[in-house]
């Protein structure tokens, strides 16, 4: 599957195909090309819930040139927040605003997208679902409808002790 564009959501899902809607209809993710923006989360793995946002991911070389723009092409929407920050000893820029139905998060590092946590999990998940069918799948959405976050309900589901965020990434080796 290539993550690296949204194509596949065309095709998809109900869900999937009206996130593609929203995300072509807005150019969002023609807005964010210059940061090399990737879908990432639930809803390109089929495992969201009704509550679950549209995360992009994106890499930015200059913070302020990334955060300039967040402003200039997102700051109309309903609740948009900016938020400067470390996550993980990394300087994180996040953008939240709703768009139609969807909340979305932007979500830049300076570091490459398909190097981001959030695309490494997205990657093993998608592998594990792929391997392990639907009952894993529907599996995970329960425990996603019971509140745990995604890497925790993988990380339940699977059996794995210690901090699921690394766990999961043991899987990238396998």
């Amino acid at each position: 599957m290539d993550f690296t564009t949204i194509e596949y959501l065309k095709s998809g899902t109900p869900r999937q195909q009206e996130a593609y809607h929203v995300l072509t209809r807005y150019s969002i993710m023609e807005y964010l090309q210059p940061y090399s923006p990737i879908l990432a989360g639930t809803i390109p793995i089929d495992i969201d819930i009704a509550n679950s946002d549209l995360d992009i991911i994106c890499y930015w070389e200059h913070a302020d040139q990334f955060k300039v723009s967040l402003f200039k092409y997102f700051s109309g929407y309903k609740g948009f927040q900016l938020i400067d920050k470390m996550v993980q000893d990394q300087r994180t820029v996040i953008a939240n605003f709703m768009v139609e139905s969807f909340e979305i998060e932007i979500f830049g590092q300076n570091k490459p997208s398909q190097e981001q946590y959030a695309y490494r999990h997205m990657a093993v998940e998608y592998h594990l679902l792929l391997s392990k069918g639907n009952q894993f799948r529907q599996t995970i959405r329960e425990l996603k409808g019971q509140g745990l976050k995604t890497e925790p309900a993988f990380a339940h589901a699977l059996g794995l002790k210690g901090d699921p965020y690394l766990e999961l990434l043991k899987y990238e080796e396998k």
